[in-house]
């Protein structure tokens, strides 16, 4: 007997070994996987800026429209060492950020409601479809007519691109969740906030914490025309004022800016869904 269960115990010791090393086999291949990836996106972006440098320099592209990525870094640098662009970055980022909360918070709180109230879903159904296929810039000028050319207009003005959309994936996600879980909890005398809390919630917040990278574009997208519109400060007042001077090498400046920080947003939304998740 003794030596029947030492062989059970072995087998089993020997069975938990070859699964850790099978998952860390898994493990070494996504890293490798993920470091080639990286490893081409950046060979790529390598590749175009240096087609784009050579093109500059050697005339293939006309560089008062163009300008060329050297020229468009000692630019920046000469930005940072002035400080003069820290004011204008610290506005656009600070926009941004708000509207970028805000947006999500309010998206997913009307997403909530209109779940819980079947009657107010069908109200406003034709309103969110109609509001979300207005242009936005169209609804600029009357948002600074209401809020006043500053600030607030511009995180109103992000606010109209993100809400609705959020309000829509957001509510799509609810509608989707397995009906057969709906009608357990019913079955059992669950209410509509149970419903909610132990089945419609769970089973979405992937799609709610997935909302928050595509609101991070967007977030970007409702600030710079917030401030094409009214702004005296901002990365995209100095898009507008390079366009206004001639002075294109400003405008592909702060464009390039606007992709650094805007991508360094998309990954800290990243990292913070991956720690959400793994906690959830």
């Amino acid at each position: 007997m003794i030596k029947r269960n030492l062989t059970g115990n072995e087998s089993s010791d020997t069975r938990q070994s070859e699964l850790t090393e099978l998952y860390q086999e898994h493990l070494a291949h996504q890293r490798k996987q993920a470091w080639h990836v990286l490893s081409v996106q950046l060979g790529i972006l390598l590749l175009l800026l240096t087609f784009w440098e050579l093109a500059g320099r050697l005339k293939w592209i006309d560089v008062l429209l163009f300008s060329y990525p050297s020229k468009i870094l000692n630019y920046i640098i000469q930005e940072i060492i002035s400080g003069e662009i820290w004011g204008h970055l610290g506005i656009t980022v600070g926009e941004t950020i708000v509207g970028f909360v805000l947006g999500t918070v309010l998206g997913t709180s009307l997403a909530i409601l209109i779940w819980w109230s079947p009657f107010l879903s069908k109200v406003l159904d034709p309103y969110m479809v109609v509001f979300n296929s207005m242009p936005k810039v169209a609804l600029g000028p009357l948002f600074i007519v209401v809020f006043g050319a500053g600030f607030t207009a511009i995180v109103v003005t992000t606010l109209s691109v993100i809400v609705i959309i959020t309000t829509l994936v957001v509510y799509n996600s609810f509608s989707e969740v397995d009906s057969n879980l709906v009608k357990v909890v019913r079955t059992f005398g669950g209410s509509r906030s149970q419903i909610f809390r132990k089945v419609i919630f769970p089973a979405t917040f992937p799609a709610i914490i997935s909302t928050l990278k595509v609101n991070v574009g967007l977030a970007w997208v409702g600030v710079i025309v917030g401030e094409f519109l009214v702004a005296q400060m901002g990365l995209g007042y100095l898009i507008i004022y390079g366009f206004q001077v001639f002075n294109f090498t400003l405008v592909m400046s702060s464009l390039f800016i606007i992709a650094v920080v805007a991508t360094v947003m998309y990954q800290l939304v990243l990292y913070m869904e991956r720690k959400l998740l793994t906690h959830k």
